[in-house]
């Protein structure tokens, strides 16, 4: 019986190898069902996913964890809920690149775009109110609109996924008029302590975190909004769940340049590939 359990906790492996390829959590694959499968089999043959982790079972038997790149609720299944991850073998999966478009035609890059905040504590929950705003329309396949709220670890593990860039959604003091807004550039910014907090927001702490644990996307970009209204620690048993005027105003303005960031991320890759052609000819 020891063994069983020995067996039980044994952590499941990190990669496997499909011929040339090496499969991980963040691989996109092409879903080929053996035939005579269930209802799930013939529904999802032939669809592109992506690989949300590996399990073994005690046989040895590597089984493959995917979310559905169609699946609006996708990020249901990245938080390991039934019914939007699915399981398949190796020998069902297929590796198809990054560049390759998506199911609808869509190209490319995987953008997280995170609310972070505390919706008690006045003005620091614009950027969940922010993210529930961009989460109520369509977005392009490969963006996920994700309210955070005070999850800084949730937020941190997100991160270690394969995407090519996040943009944190948050309220910040920088000495402006309420509801300014700004946008950092905190790529390859490392500074900020690793420190473990599993409900701070701090944006800077929590990219150290996720840095500790292993990465963050290649491009990071913070929307902060200049707070009215903060309720400091010491009053936080004086819960508000509005924002002041000013910030309210600034909502659908931070919608708005949200949904330009996310085009600018997404058009970068292809003019660096442009530019990299066009150097290419000349030579």
């Amino acid at each position: 019986m020891s063994s069983i359990w020995h067996e039980l906790r044994r952590p499941p492996p990190e990669t496997v190898t499909l011929g040339d390829r090496t499969l991980r959590a963040g691989s996109r694959v092409r879903l080929k069902p053996r035939a005579h499968g269930d209802v799930f089999d013939q529904l999802l043959a032939g669809r592109s996913a992506t690989v949300e982790g590996l399990d073994e079972a005690l046989d040895g038997t590597i089984h493959v964890a995917v979310t559905i790149d169609e699946d609006p609720g996708r990020d249901l299944g990245e938080g390991r809920y039934p019914g939007h991850r699915f399981f398949f073998g190796v020998d069902e999966v297929e590796p198809i690149d990054d560049a390759e478009p998506r199911e609808d035609g869509a190209p490319g890059p995987r953008i997280l775009v995170a609310g972070v905040g505390n919706v008690f504590l006045g003005d620091d929950g614009f950027g969940v109110a922010v993210a529930q705003r961009l989460a109520s329309v369509p977005q392009r396949p490969g963006v996920d609109v994700r309210d955070f709220g005070i999850r800084g670890m949730d937020l941190a593990y997100a991160l270690q996924r394969e995407y090519d860039a996040v943009i944190m959604i948050d309220a910040a003091p920088r000495g402006e008029p309420a509801g300014t807004l700004s946008v950092i550039d905190a790529s390859g910014d490392a500074s900020g302590p690793a420190a473990i907090d599993t409900h701070g927001m701090d944006p800077v702490k929590v990219l150290a975190l996720a840095r500790s644990l292993g990465g963050v996307p290649p491009r990071v970009l913070v929307l902060a909004c200049e707070p009215g209204r903060l309720i400091a620690p010491e009053h936080w048993d004086e819960m508000d769940m509005t924002l002041s005027d000013a910030v309210t105003r600034a909502v659908p303005e931070a919608v708005t340049l949200a949904e330009q960031l996310i085009a600018r991320l997404i058009d970068e890759p292809r003019a660096a590939s442009a530019a990299a052609a066009a150097q290419t000819d000349t030579h």
